[in-house]
């Protein structure tokens, strides 16, 4: 299948308004699993099932450490069909408070020679309201470790986004896993300012205000940080993680860079403003990891995300400190096998180093940070 489905992609995917393609597959794939039966059948086929693949984590157990990245379902559609593809977990959202429709298309676009994808997105949902409503229905049905995703509603003043975020932790906090507050998407004006350190405190103050008065304080919860933050504030980040007890970090989103790119730069151009995901993530990605490692040891759960594409990366970025990892880019350029590829690699991998479980690898490549200096 991988073989056809690289035929496919290259005959005439590829050739296809990336976002439409989007639409239709996921469509599929939901009517697909929507008959009775066939999601359980297909996780079972697909699932991570090796012993040595299992992670405990943010205070659940993953039955193994690859998860799909936010981004690729927005409004919590359709977890459970996704979690069948192979994934040990799912990240939905990012959600807003308000419903919000994004920017205009076209918005997303392919750098096929350099693995990526420009997006443009513009945090289009339908709103925490409504996506609290599906997940209240889908109540009881097989679901997957589920992360939440949320952001700043595009038309809420900066001085305004605590409020916006706590609106929608408050309406989500009964249906997540683990909470995301996301400060590094490039796609809503001013967002990322909001991971500087003055404005990050109060903001999560306010969430985990939200949570405890939707009766879960205890909800795990992290920050999704940006590729293109400097070293100093990556620091900051880490340190305020620590201050705060955030349980986890993402890191990292997509970047803005358009460096060392192999795709001609008129198609750069013409693909416009975005983030970019994929392969030209990955360096950047790494050393950020790797820098939050040093910097928290393993006081703080790492979820490494960017340019992941092999079970190789993967392992890279357990060893640098991840617990979990996160993947989109990757399933869009490898297909519907893609989870079960990385999750099959890896205990392999785990195996082949004479680890026991992926768990005793996480941050053997980094030192252990001084646990005098926070």
């Amino acid at each position: 299948m991988t073989v056809f489905y690289q035929i496919l992609f290259s005959s005439i995917l590829r050739h296809m308004d990336a976002e439409t393609v989007h639409r239709l597959a996921f469509a599929g794939l939901r009517g697909a699993t929507a008959v009775p039966g066939v999601a359980a059948a297909v996780g079972k086929a697909l699932g991570p099932r090796e012993p040595e693949l299992k992670v405990r984590a943010l205070g659940r157990e993953f039955p193994g450490p690859l998860g799909l990245a936010a981004g690729f379902d927005k409004n919590a559609e359709a977890p459970e069909a996704l979690a069948a593809l192979g994934f040990g977990f799912v990240e939905v959202g990012t959600v807003t408070a308000q419903p919000q429709q994004g920017n205009p298309a076209p918005r997303l676009f392919r750098l096929v020679r350099d693995r990526a994808i420009v997006n443009r997105m513009g945090f289009n949902n339908e709103g925490s309201a409504l996506v609290a409503e599906r997940l209240h229905r889908s109540r009881g049905t097989r679901r997957p470790v589920l992360g939440i995703n949320i952001g700043k509603t595009k038309v809420t003043p900066e001085e305004e986004a605590p409020a916006d975020y706590a609106l929608s932790a408050r309406r989500l906090a009964g249906y997540a896993d683990y909470m995301v507050v996301n400060v590094s998407s490039p796609n809503t004006p001013g967002l990322r300012d909001l991971q500087s350190v003055e404005r990050l405190r109060p903001l999560l103050a306010a969430v985990r205000g939200a949570l405890a008065e939707a009766g879960r304080p205890d909800l795990p919860l992290l920050v999704k940080i940006a590729p293109d933050l400097a070293d100093e504030d990556v620091d900051a980040v880490a340190d305020l993680a620590l201050s705060e007890g955030l349980d986890g970090i993402i890191a990292t989103n997509t970047t803005i860079s358009r460096e060392g790119l192999s795709t001609p730069a008129e198609e750069v151009a013409a693909a416009g403003a975005g983030g970019l995901s994929g392969a030209p993530l990955k360096e950047r990605s790494l050393q950020v990891l790797r820098r939050l490692r040093a910097r928290v040891g393993d006081r703080v759960t790492l979820i490494a995300v960017g340019g992941i594409e092999t079970p190789e990366d993967a392992w890279a970025r357990i060893r640098a400190g991840a617990t979990l990892v996160q993947g989109y880019t990757g399933l869009i350029y490898g297909g519907p096998l893609w989870p079960r590829r990385i999750h099959r690699g890896l205990a392999r991998l785990v195996r082949a180093s004479g680890h026991r479980s992926v768990g005793e690898a996480v941050g053997t490549d980094v030192p252990a940070p001084d646990p005098t200096r926070v």
